[in-house]
């Protein structure tokens, strides 16, 4: 099975009910005025949905056409794109890009899409890097081994003297899962500011 077809699957069995907002999305870009956002590895689209709703101009990107047909036919004003981030970028300039959980068992070189993400961030625009600190029960993925925000920070090797760190933290979270299962996890969540404006 290739990284499309896995997460086709994985979409496809998700496809039912309303997606929601992941939690630190809406915690960081609430207080936002709306702008130009960028979701990478959007998934079912609820981060998306809340942000468009919020009057943000979003461009919303998977690998998974599944995800994204699935978005797209929510007739939002949402501009959805099957995107293999591995191989290629959207074009365009954002005042948000965010990757929320964008982890993948397969092959990718992360800091690469990540830095290439920072170069798409207008000046006072953010970089939000949301990652698993810890795994929920009902993960696709127990062996969570993922890097801190300290560490994701140094290995895009951006400018210190075009981008600021604005939050760096292990925090936890009560998440809620398939069946109204809950536990407690932990998220690594990483800013960055873009100087300017």
């Amino acid at each position: 099975m290739n990284a499309t077809e896995f997460w086709d699957e994985l979409h496809e069995r998700r496809a039912i009910g309303t997606p929601k907002v992941n939690a630190r999305l809406a915690e960081i870009a609430g207080p936002l005025a709306p702008g130009t956002a960028l979701d990478l590895g959007c998934g079912g689209g609820g981060d998306a949905l809340w942000l468009a709703a919020r009057g943000w101009r979003v461009t919303a990107v998977d690998i998974s056409g599944a995800a994204v047909r699935s978005l797209q036919a929510r007739g939002a004003p949402i501009t959805a794109l099957r995107v293999d981030l591995a191989d290629d970028f959207p074009d365009g300039a954002f005042d948000l890009v965010s990757a929320q959980y964008f982890h993948t068992p397969f092959e990718l070189d992360r800091a690469r899409v990540l830095r290439t993400a920072a170069g798409s961030v207008n000046p006072g625009g953010r970089l939000v890097v949301v990652d698993h600190g810890s795994a929920a029960p009902w993960s696709w993925d127990q062996d969570a081994g993922y890097p801190t925000p300290g560490e994701v920070a140094a290995g895009l090797e951006l400018d210190p003297m075009d981008w600021s760190i604005d939050r760096a933290e292990a925090a936890e979270r009560l998440a809620t899962g398939p069946a109204g299962r809950t536990a407690t996890v932990i998220d690594h969540v990483l800013v960055l500011r873009r100087a300017g404006r």
